[in-house]
């Protein structure tokens, strides 16, 4: 399941192109997320360097706002992570000589998974609070598979305690022959990559 992102051969033309494409639509990928705003439900992580006493985990509330020691109430709802670190930064010089402020977002609060690769329409799916979601109806939802789509050699790109995961899944078998426990459940920032088959 882990190491190798391909079922093919390692060497072999497809795969290295199949390597390609993955990499190229997680830096697709990456570089949204550098583009991200926070909201509402996210959890952060927020370190003031050389004040360890200040360092903590703070939930945005429903309206974008988090409260922090000294700096009071600030709007982080909408800001990118290096203006809402700018913001907290201003708010704390008033007490600390040129704070150094940290923000990193531990929990979205959006539970996303992102779908890249041959369907209709590429791009991040909300996973529904009041439950989970698989492959197939994560594909569904992005409006399908296109006609370059090699199917059965669809991926799940898994973070799992730091190290990437792959899990292929043969569609074929959920749709043909009526395996259910193909149908993987998605966990969030899950990626779904399905490549292009080569005819």
């Amino acid at each position: 399941m882990a190491g190798n992102p391909s079922s093919l051969a390692s060497d072999s033309p497809q795969a290295l192109v199949e390597d390609k494409q993955i990499r190229s639509a997680l830096e697709q990928l990456q570089r949204n997320k550098l583009d991200y705003k926070i909201q509402p439900g996210d959890l952060l992580q927020i370190t003031v360097y050389q004040e360890k006493d200040m360092d903590r985990s703070v939930r945005v509330s429903g309206n974008g706002t988090i409260g922090f020691p000294l700096a009071g109430s600030l709007q982080f709802g909408g800001l990118s992570v290096p203006e809402a670190e700018e913001a907290l930064s201003k708010k704390l010089a008033e007490y600390i000589i040129s704070p150094q402020i940290s923000v990193f977002i531990k929990e979205y609060g959006n539970k996303q998974i992102y779908i890249l690769g041959e369907v209709k329409k590429p791009g991040s799916i909300d996973i529904p609070a009041e439950r989970r979601l698989t492959v197939l109806e994560a594909i569904t939802l992005s409006g399908g598979f296109t006609d370059l789509a090699a199917r059965d050699r669809t991926k799940i790109l898994r973070n799992v305690n730091g190290k990437s995961q792959s899990i292929t899944v043969e569609v074929s078998r959920i749709t043909k022959d009526g395996d259910k426990s193909a149908d993987v459940y998605l966990e969030p920032n899950d990626v779904v990559y399905v490549p292009q088959s080569f005819f």
